[in-house]
């Protein structure tokens, strides 16, 4: 179990990240908390800090280098090291291809695949040098089967699969493994707001027939970040009920 690492987390302050947080601080992981947020993740950090954990709020943009490398810094100084990787963070601006502007394509590519790329840089250096590490992307099903309305989307998560398996290849040599985990339909606060009809059709396409929660893709996270993990890397775990085989 990941007892006594330090875990960065982006994307940390709500849903799949802050479940991420919670999971791997309830193991003895120390949380470094990443979001745009600063009262989301201000609050993130206290509530976690209530229930005895270590854990430390940045607030930045993962696009932009002069705040990863902020936020790495800040963990080092803070805690002496970055063992763990967590690139959650990510945005969304669906639309079908026709229709969708440039800048909706920028934007989503540049969060979701750019930031990775940023904070897996930035967090090389030091875990090089530790000749240790644990980095997980969170992906997504429709990175592997696509989705009518995202293609800005499928193709970030698409990417992030691409940029798991070479960063993979190229870290192994200094003891860090890189995986992705790739979530299905997840129940979230926009899926609490669709019908019950609706959320049933969802259900409906997915083998254990329910949505998967936050806590099902932190489970999953905790163990790629585990020592029971250790000899895989360049694995895409799908946690999506079967929808996707």
């Amino acid at each position: 179990m990941p007892q006594g690492k330090v875990a960065v987390i982006t994307g940390a302050s709500r849903g799949i990240g802050k479940s991420i947080a919670f999971a791997l601080a309830a193991k003895g992981a120390t949380i470094v908390a990443m979001d745009m947020d600063q009262a989301a993740t201000d609050a993130t950090v206290a509530e976690l800090q209530a229930t005895g954990a270590k854990a430390l709020a940045v607030v930045g943009n993962v696009t932009v280098t002069a705040d990863v490398e902020r936020m790495i810094d800040a963990a080092v100084e803070a805690f002496g090291r970055v063992d763990i990787l967590v690139n959650n963070a990510g945005i969304t601006r669906d639309g079908l291809i026709m229709r969708m502007k440039d800048e909706e394509w920028d934007a989503v590519l540049s969060v979701n695949l750019k930031g990775a790329f940023v904070c897996t840089r930035t967090a090389f250096k030091v875990m090089s040098k530790q000749r240790y590490g644990r980095i997980i992307n969170i992906a997504s099903i429709v990175g592997q089967m696509g989705n009518a309305g995202q293609a800005n989307y499928c193709a970030s998560k698409a990417g992030l699969i691409g940029l798991t398996k070479s960063n993979a290849r190229e870290m192994a040599k200094r003891n860090i493994t890189v995986n992705a985990v790739a979530p299905g339909f997840i129940a979230t606060a926009m899926t609490d707001a669709l019908s019950d009809k609706i959320r049933g059709e969802l259900a409906a396409q997915i083998p254990l027939e329910r949505l998967g929660s936050a806590d099902d893709i932190a489970n999953a996270v905790v163990f790629l970040a585990s020592e029971a993990s250790g000899y895989i890397t360049g694995h895409v775990l799908a946690v999506n009920g079967g929808m996707y085989m």
